[in-house]
């Protein structure tokens, strides 16, 4: 038994083996590469408000590479001071707000100079799988 093919049916043939294949390949591969984007976690904001002499929440966990926004929307100004003064911001008026990114992992304890007895604390904690690439601290204001 021979398979004798024309040109035109072994062109046929090969565009089927082809798309057969990519087809295959889509469906294997893409939701692969799906999961595994998904798995990279993307940075994002918190908000931490300021209302009535108070952070609320006055302790947030986050991952590195998040934006911490405190807002105040307290009548009277006050201010976000980290305790080892990795980050300090200048008097917030009501409706002013201030950012700043935590680069690296660690606990970042934070009081208003104005009302010392506003605190809160942030704490910045590797991803699952993420712990020998974080670093211990830092980061940076967003303006």
């Amino acid at each position: 038994m021979s398979f004798r093919f024309t040109v035109c049916q072994r062109s046929r043939l090969v565009r089927r083996v082809v798309i057969v294949t990519v087809m295959a390949m889509k469906w294997f591969l893409v939701p692969a590469c799906a999961e595994e984007a998904r798995a990279v976690p993307t940075p994002k904001e918190i908000v931490v408000t300021i209302d009535n002499f108070s952070f609320n929440p006055p302790e947030v966990t986050i991952t590195p590479g998040t934006t911490v926004t405190w807002e105040n929307r307290d009548d009277i100004p006050h201010t976000v001071v980290e305790t080892g003064k990795s980050f300090r911001s200048h008097a917030l008026d009501t409706g002013d707000r201030f950012s700043f990114t935590f680069a690296g992992a660690g606990d970042f304890a934070y009081f208003c100079s104005l009302h010392p007895h506003m605190t809160g604390i942030v704490k910045v904690q590797p991803p699952p799988g993420g712990a020998a690439a974080a670093s211990m601290g830092g980061g940076h204001a967003v303006p």
